[in-house]
C-alpha cells in the first residue's frame, strides 16, 4: 500500500510541476494547515490524520488550471481559498466512501474510521462540512456552488446505491458518473473561472476521471486511490460492468452473484477493458475539443486531460 500511494503522489507532483503550480499548492497546504490548527482540539488529531498525508490535490489543481485557462493574471488569495474549500469538501466524501466501502487504507495509511472509529470519523465529516461554510461565508458565489455540490453528491450517492445490481447501460453509467465525480469537477471549473464558461469541460473531465478510476480498480491499480473489487461486491455500476452486462449471463450474476459468479464477473470485467478504454478515449477527445473552443489558454486543460487519461492504466 505505501508503495502504490507514493507512486500516486509522485505522479501528482509531476503534474503540479508541469502546470507551474508548485507555489500555489504550497499556499493551499498552508491554508489547510492553518485551518486545522485553528480547529477544536477534540478533532484536530483526526483532521491532521485525514489531510496531512499523500494528497494528490487534483481538484485544487483543476481549479487553478481552469483559472489559468481564462485569466492571464496570477492566482490570487480568493482562488486559493476557493480551491482549499473544494479540497476540504472532497475529503468529506472520502471519509464517507471509506466507511461505506469498508476500506482499511487510503494514501498509504489507515483510513480515518479504522484509525479512530466510525463515530469519530462521521462526526469529523460533519465538522468539516460546517467549517467549509465558515471559510467561504463572505463569498456568496462560493457558498452557492459548494452548497449545490454537496446536495448533488448526496443525491448521486443515494441514486447509485438505489440502482446497485441493476443491469443498466453505458449511458446510465455516464449519467451517474456525471453527477458523482462530474459534479465535483464542474464545481472546480466554475470556482476557477468565477463563471460558467468551463462547466462542460469540468463535467467531461470528471466523467473521464470517474471512468479511469473504474478501470484502475479492475486492474488493481492505486493511482486514483482505489483498488480491489468493492464495486463488484456491492453491485455498483462501473463502466466495465455497464459494458460486460450486455451479456445476459453477466447480467444475471451482476444482479445476484454466486460465490463462483464473483470470479466470473471479475473475468468479464477484465474482458470489457479494451472497449472501456476506447470509450474513455472519446470522452477525452470531447473534453479536449471543449477546452480548445472555450479557453483562451487551453494548454493547462489539455495537460489535465492527458494526465487523467493515463490513470486508467497506472
Amino acid at each position: 500500500m505505501p508503495v502504490a500511494s507514493a507512486s500516486a503522489a509522485s505522479t501528482s507532483k509531476l503534474l503540479i510541476q508541469a502546470l507551474g503550480l508548485v507555489e500555489e499548492i504550497g499556499y493551499l497546504k498552508t491554508f489547510i494547515g492553518d485551518w486545522i490548527e485553528s480547529s477544536d482540539p477534540e478533532v484536530r488529531e483526526l483532521l491532521n490524520w485525514q489531510f496531512l498525508g499523500n494528497s494528490k490535490y487534483f481538484r485544487p489543481v483543476t481549479v487553478f488550471a481552469c483559472y489559468k485557462a481564462v485569466n492571464p493574471e496570477p492566482i490570487d488569495a480568493k482562488i486559493i481559498r476557493s480551491a482549499a474549500a473544494l479540497e476540504i469538501v472532497h475529503n468529506v466524501s472520502l471519509i464517507i466512501d471509506d466507511i461505506l466501502d469498508r476500506s482499511r487504507h487510503r494514501r498509504g495509511k489507515l483510513t480515518l474510521h479504522c484509525r479512530f472509529g466510525s463515530l469519530p470519523a462521521l462526526m469529523t465529516a460533519g465538522y468539516i462540512t460546517s467549517s467549509v461554510f465558515e471559510i467561504i461565508r463572505q463569498d456568496t458565489y462560493d457558498v452557492k456552488l459548494i452548497a449545490n455540490l454537496i446536495k448533488r453528491l448526496g443525491v448521486a450517492e443515494c441514486m447509485q446505491w438505489r440502482l446497485r445490481r441493476e443491469p443498466l447501460g453505458v449511458e446510465d453509467w455516464r449519467e451517474l458518473a456525471g453527477e458523482d465525480t462530474g459534479s465535483m469537477f464542474e464545481t472546480c471549473a466554475c470556482l476557477g473561472t468565477r463563471g460558467e464558461k468551463m462547466r462542460t469541460y469540468g463535467r467531461l473531465l470528471g466523467i473521464l476521471y470517474h471512468g479511469c478510476d473504474d478501470l484502475a480498480d479492475v486492474r488493481g491499480a492505486e493511482a486514483l486511490g482505489g483498488g480491489g473489487y468493492e464495486d463488484v461486491r456491492d453491485g455498483i455500476l462501473t463502466l466495465p460492468a455497464a459494458i460486460a452486462i450486455r451479456d445476459p449471463a453477466v447480467a444475471v450474476q451482476f444482479r445476484n452473484p454466486t460465490k463462483d459468479g464473483v470470479k466470473f464477473l471479475k473475468h468479464k470485467l477484465e474482458s470489457a477493458l479494451p472497449e472501456a478504454e476506447r470509450y474513455l478515449n472519446s470522452i477525452a477527445e470531447d473534453a479536449a475539443r471543449e477546452a480548445n473552443t472555450m479557453a483562451l489558454n487551453p494548454e493547462p486543460l489539455i495537460t489535465l486531460i492527458q494526465h487523467t487519461r493515463r490513470l486508467s492504466k497506472s
